[in-house]
């Protein structure tokens, strides 16, 4: 593939039809502060490894997209000030700059899909803003997923994004979401966002079963499992509400707007919870790269033998 590096144990596993697992490297660039964010990121690939999964962490290595970075690659990119965050629309740019950075889920599903990565675990996803409707800021996420065949594991969106709206948008790009062994769709600091969902999966073999229907018939969006987290590890509800208005108060005092908001809101929500939604981030992510995995196994061609 010209312009992506590809690992030989991600190659050679896609090519025997082996489990693989995407992970996404912005939750390290710019996602979790250090050194949490290094090894967060080493937990997750050992995670799947003893699951009898490879692991492919995506990023960008001087200007080259990587699929499957090796653990020298990870800990540059963790302990990189100037790692930036890349999008597709950012990959020409970091390309022709040799920038080093986390892919955004746009960009990883995009280059995992190309390197015939079937699977991929994020955090969260990104989605509609609040007041899009005259700003138009929209997660690009969104966008791509509509043209990529992927599974992606998720626990929704982040609870600071407009989800009703998010979860309209998703709809009208014809991008499947199904909840975990749920039909509440999850709010990612919280097992419940208060919408529910019309289709829920009861396990990884119907999920694997939902990605083989759309492969079968020649769709090319992702599959969302929108994947709760566990209810030992949500903000209160109640806690939860009071502080994402409360965040969306300071951003409007402070006159935040653009890209710069959602770090701002993150970061409000952080410094409130004296660091719990961090610990509940972590929570998150654990809990999706587990069930990818799992997906990823019964998604592999042996298992459908």
């Amino acid at each position: 593939m010209t312009g992506i590096a590809v690992a030989g144990e991600v190659r050679d596993a896609v090519g025997a039809g082996a489990p693989v697992v995407a992970l996404e490297s912005t939750i390290f660039t710019h996602g979790l502060p250090r050194p949490l964010d290094l090894e967060v990121a080493r937990e997750a690939e050992k995670a799947l490894r003893a699951d009898g999964v490879v692991p492919a962490t995506v990023g960008v290595v001087d200007g080259v997209p990587t699929v499957g970075l090796t653990d020298a690659q990870i800990e540059r990119l963790a302990t990189d000030d100037a790692a930036v965050k890349v999008s597709i629309r950012d990959l020409p740019v970091a390309a022709a700059k040799r920038l080093g950075g986390g892919t955004t889920v746009a960009a990883t599903s995009m280059l995992a899909h190309r390197a015939g990565v079937r699977v991929f675990a994020t955090g969260g996803l990104g989605g509609v803003h609040h007041g899009a409707s005259t700003t138009f800021d929209e997660s690009a996420d969104l966008v791509a997923l509509a043209a990529t065949p992927v599974v992606v594991v998720s626990a929704g969106v982040k609870s600071i994004l407009d989800i009703g709206a998010t979860l309209e948008r998703l709809e009208t790009l014809n991008i499947p979401v199904v909840g975990y062994r749920t039909t509440r769709y999850p709010g990612f600091y919280v097992a419940d966002s208060g919408h529910r969902l019309d289709h829920a999966v009861d396990g990884p073999d119907e999920a694997a079963a939902v990605a083989r229907a759309r492969d079968e018939l020649g769709l090319s969006s992702a599959v969302l499992v929108a994947n709760p987290v566990p209810a030992v590890d949500e903000l209160d509800p109640a806690e939860h509400g009071r502080l994402v208005a409360g965040a969306w108060d300071a951003a409007e005092r402070a006159g935040i707007v653009g890209h710069d908001i959602t770090p701002f809101l993150l970061d409000h929500i952080q410094r409130a919870t004296g660091g719990r939604s961090l610990e509940v981030n972590v929570a998150v992510y654990r809990n999706n790269v587990a069930v990818a995995g799992d997906i990823a196994r019964a998604l592999a061609p042996s298992a459908s033998a």
